[in-house]
């Protein structure tokens, strides 16, 4: 039977939450809570030369800084490792393993730079340390490139190789396919392990199909982190993999310690700034595109959830969808609002209702109550053509509602609706 071990990045993962500034004494507190809980594996933060040194959070220039912060921490039997996103951290700032408080390193990198990114892991071997070679974005591979990619992994030999579920796209069906191609043809010493993210609400039935698969060739590693704490929708929660494991696999996960550490250090972070299950990031996943695609449409301001959704299915093609492209998102945009949302027959027959016609708009306010004989005089005089922004005013009779956004005007629709008033024309910004 294979060998399980679970491998909690919250110190990493989790620093997209709050830019890896945990404080020094919440790096060391969860360090030392998981160690407690038994964890196999800690990933204690980003290597990454462009930041400089800060005691107070979990990126780091080079692998010197991993003693300044735990220098004093004892981690027992448990590995400890880091994560260089490749190219953002040159070998110069590797020291070997054996002066080093780390004992492996992992490598993320996309698909396109699978043999460079190899090669670097195999500098990282030659160092000492456990190399893992971590799959970024694993739904982009075709079973061609997975073999390709198999082929410099067996070559590499590092200590793991893993599948990463960058936007969360997974279902334990398609996990399992990328699973069974490495599980397959990946050399038998290689661990294989699994980075899932939540946007589909999927992040831990997807691990546990990963650790339940019958019949496997290699010990696996399967990532967490403290209440599901990471980037976007975040992960796994490590304390419901750690339950699982205990009663399936015998495991011996100290869970209290887990939940003592979600408590006293990852409960703050929360409450500033909570990560789970939303809507963008499932609109996200759901058109299988970068975030910064809804993000980029999002700041158009005229664009209702239907149409963002919409919008996002039309980008094409496949690979581009999670390559973020500036140019191609704009034109996209400019595309599909001269396809979709030409307004010319309203807008002229809106001319010819005001032709000749003064007009009057009426905003929220005080002032209109404080004014009401002044309004009331003019339209009298003058009839115009009554507009109100945002609202229906009690005291004054409009002809249209403008409404700047798409909640505001079903508010007003049900309004309407609901105390059957006579259905006034509501004008909006496009949606």
């Amino acid at each position: 039977m294979s060998n399980i071990r679970l491998l909690d990045c919250t110190l990493r993962d989790g620093g997209y939450v709050n830019d890896w500034k945990f404080g020094h004494d919440n790096l060391v507190g969860i360090f030392e809570r998981l160690v407690d809980a038994n964890v196999d594996i800690i990933e204690i933060g980003f290597l990454d030369d462009r930041r400089p040194f800060d005691i107070d959070r979990s990126i780091m220039p080079n692998t010197a800084c991993a003693e300044k912060i735990w220098k004093d921490v004892e981690h027992k039997n448990v590995m400890v490792v880091g994560m260089i996103d490749y190219g953002t951290c040159d070998i110069s700032n590797i020291q070997p393993c054996c002066d080093s408080f780390l004992d492996g390193i992992r490598v993320i990198f996309k698909e396109h730079l699978m043999k460079e990114a190899m090669e670097y892991c195999r500098q990282i071997k030659k160092l000492g340390y456990k190399v893992f070679a971590q799959l970024v974005s694993v739904t982009t591979y075709t079973k061609e490139s997975m073999l390709e990619l198999i082929e410099l992994v067996n070559d590499v030999k590092p200590y793991a190789v893993s599948m990463v579920d960058t936007y969360g796209l997974l279902k334990p069906n398609t996990l399992l396919e990328y699973y069974e191609i490495l599980d397959e043809y990946v050399y038998p010493e290689v661990q294989i392990g699994f980075h899932a993210h939540n946007n589909f609400q999927l992040a831990y039935a997807n691990a546990l199909a990963f650790v339940s698969k019958p019949n496997k060739k290699h010990d696996i590693v399967v990532d967490g982190t403290l209440f599901g704490m990471g980037k976007s929708a975040g992960n796994a929660p490590i304390e419901l993999l750690a339950m699982s494991l205990n009663e399936d696999f015998n495991k011996n996960y100290q869970i209290n310690a887990m939940l003592e550490s979600v408590e006293e250090s990852i409960m703050d972070f929360f409450e500033q700034s909570p990560w789970g299950y939303k809507m963008f990031f499932y609109l996200c996943a759901l058109n299988k595109c970068h975030p910064s695609y809804l993000s980029y449409y999002e700041k158009k301001e005229n664009l209702s959830i239907s149409k963002l959704n919409d919008i996002l299915s039309e980008i094409e093609p496949v690979p581009k969808k999670l390559l973020y492209d500036k140019k191609s998102a704009d034109e996209l945009y400019t595309s599909y609002m001269s396809t979709n949302c030409c307004d010319e027959a309203d807008k002229q027959k809106l001319k010819e209702i005001l032709k000749n016609r003064s007009i009057l708009l009426v905003g929220p306010g005080k002032n209109i109550g404080l004014q009401s004989e002044k309004i009331e005089k003019y339209i009298k005089e003058e009839n115009p053509y009554v507009i109100s922004i945002n609202y229906i005013p009690e005291s004054i009779d409009v002809d249209s509602v403008f409404v700047t956004n798409v909640k505001r005007y079903r508010q007003l629709v049900t309004v309407m609706e609901k105390e059957k008033t006579k259905m006034l024309p509501l004008l909006r910004q496009r949606m």
